[in-house]
């Protein structure tokens, strides 16, 4: 670590406060309806990337191209694109049903699913994930406390963000696999297009009355704006340049304090509600355990999704 240039450590804390506005400023976009507000985000930021995807495609040799275009990859690729679709549909869904320190607490509980999931299919579990996933659900479990029907609180909204968490597990999965010789952006941007393409039918049946490419003319364009460019190049961007000098587990532990830093946010800029008693309880266990299974198996590393 003594190599680490101290700008690195700036450019670690600028990413986790970029990737800790997502939440905030989604749930403070709620004029727009769940479906097509995720959509806009992601429109929005396949055209902030689409210049870096550009670029690095053409810094790829003859062979990765070709790659690119094997039946393999594109069915990946596309997977990946309904995974992400599918996470930020339920994800962006739960905020107008529960609090924001649940949803992002909930939504960012992926690394116990993934550590479920490589005890299932993969390989037995290490002690300190099987901890680590017993703590968690433990935590998660105790916020649920604070649920009621008639609050800002509610199980439903909960489940969604949860769903969220489940389902973002299949575009992490996938950019594990093409990120061994696929270029950062040149993945992000065609998986984003895929997954606002997706949420826009879906957007649709559900009666959201909302043009697709409406966020052109929106009165809202500046806050999509500052989202995809907080969350998508200060957030992601900041934090996967922050892998040339630290450890995926270092970054992975920084990222966990983003239900924390989010629920802030949202408190002193857009006027949240503080959290109550057993979120605070809850959240606190439910993020140690999230920490101890990172910590037993670094299984979370980086990825450019979500939030």
């Amino acid at each position: 670590m003594s190599r680490t240039p101290p700008l690195v450590w700036g450019l670690l804390v600028a990413g986790v406060l970029g990737v800790s506005f997502a939440g905030a400023i989604l749930q403070h976009v709620n004029d727009i309806p769940p479906l097509m507000r995720a959509s806009w985000r992601l429109q929005i930021t396949v055209l902030m990337l689409a210049p870096f995807a550009i670029w690095q495609y053409s810094e790829m040799d003859t062979q990765s191209r070709a790659r690119m275009f094997e039946r393999r990859t594109v069915l990946i690729v596309i997977g990946s694109g309904v995974a992400l679709a599918a996470h930020f549909g339920t994800w962006v869904t739960s905020l107008d049903h529960t609090s924001l320190a649940h949803s992002l607490l909930f939504v960012t509980s992926h690394p116990i699913i993934i550590v479920i999931g490589i005890g299932l299919f993969v390989r037995p579990p290490r002690k300190l994930e099987i901890y680590g996933a017993m703590v968690g659900l433990l935590g998660a479990g105790l916020t649920l406390l604070d649920a009621k029907s008639d609050g800002e609180v509610t199980i439903y909204g909960d489940l969604l963000a949860f769903a969220g968490a489940v389902t973002v597990v299949g575009y992490i999965v996938a950019g594990r696999v093409l990120r061994e010789w696929m270029p950062v952006f040149v993945y992000a941007v065609p998986v984003t297009l895929i997954a606002a393409i997706i949420l826009i039918p879906f957007s649709v049946s559900f009666g959201e009355n909302t043009s697709a490419t409406g966020w052109v003319t929106s009165d809202l364009l500046g806050w999509f704006l500052l989202l995809a460019f907080l969350a998508g190049i200060v957030g992601h961007t900041g934090l996967n340049a922050c892998l040339r000098w630290l450890q995926p587990l270092t970054i992975s532990f920084a990222v966990t304090l983003e239900p924390i830093i989010g629920a802030f946010i949202g408190w002193l800029l857009f006027d949240g509600s503080v959290p109550q008693k057993w979120t605070w309880i809850g959240g606190m266990i439910l993020i140690s355990g999230i920490m101890m299974v990172i910590k037993g198996g670094d299984l979370v590393g980086l990825d450019t999704s979500d939030e």
